[in-house]
């Protein structure tokens, strides 16, 4: 091409994919001078118009991803009227999909960013899991989306690591009869506490269970019936002072103790 080469990229979302398939594709021509012209968030047919107006002035191609069939079908229309060529870089392979699969598009623009936010979402909140898990930071406290908190053996790290991959934050707070309670638990909203309990005798069975698979005396105090009974009455005397619900997890699956705290959650944001 004897011109400087344009390409004008229109996207009704960023315009992310549009430019990384041009600049794949630019690539393949070496010793080409190549201006790539991004416009992102086109909703309006004036959006095209201008795009148009400077397409016509210079060697160029327009390459775009919209969704929208209403400004798809006029960018088509008006880049066949002024001699454009127009390549539409989704809908062919939409198409495709749509006739294989059965099933028809929702053409709703920006859903991989979205898909993208969740991931780092999650990723986020693993992370937040790991790093205030079991107290090893109180601060994690005023930082959580959720706080779970209860005696040793009710499932708070299982539940705080599933709750994460929902992409909650979750801090988690043991609660032993030596060790005081964090002052933090106390300046939290209520509903964003959750208190974890368990009949004595399953905790009993699980406490002994744990002992064996770590090769102790299952006579250890760790297991003592009397030491269950004196850390649930702790733990049952510091979630009322916090005023936190709580949920019972004896013979629960963690996705129903999830399903719970999410529940007890967004009942809280509603009242915000």
């Amino acid at each position: 091409m004897s011109k400087k080469a344009t390409v004008y990229l229109l996207s009704d979302s960023v315009g992310e994919t549009a430019e990384f398939v041009v600049r794949a594709v630019a690539t393949q021509f070496v010793g080409e001078e190549l201006e790539i012209r991004q416009n992102s968030y086109v909703d309006e047919v004036s959006d095209i118009e201008n795009v148009i107006k400077e397409a016509k002035q210079n060697n160029s191609i327009i390459a775009y991803t919209i969704v929208i069939d209403s400004l798809r079908s006029y960018l088509n229309k008006r880049a066949e009227e002024e001699n454009i060529l127009a390549v539409d870089l989704l809908h062919p392979l939409m198409n495709a999909f749509a006739t294989t699969f059965q099933r028809a598009p929702i053409h709703e623009p920006g859903l991989m960013r979205k898909l993208d936010e969740r991931y780092f979402q999650k990723v986020e909140a693993i992370e937040f899991a790991v790093k205030y898990d079991d107290a090893r930071d109180v601060e994690g406290i005023l930082k959580a989306d959720i706080v779970l908190i209860g005696v040793s053996r009710t499932s708070k790290t299982p539940l705080s690591m599933y709750l994460a991959y929902k992409g909650y934050k979750v801090a988690n707070i043991p609660l032993v009869p030596e060790v005081t309670a964090p002052v933090e638990l106390f300046s939290i909203p209520k509903n964003k506490c959750v208190g974890l309990v368990i009949t004595p005798d399953s905790l009993n069975v699980i406490r002994k269970e744990r002992l064996k698979k770590l090769g102790l005396q299952q006579d250890s105090s760790y297991a003592r019936f009397d030491r269950i009974l004196e850390e649930l009455d702790y733990a049952e005397k510091i979630m009322k002072r916090v005023g936190c619900p709580i949920i019972n997890v004896s013979n629960k699956a963690i996705e129903e103790t999830a399903n719970d705290v999410i529940e007890i959650l967004n009942m809280e944001r509603s009242f915000q």
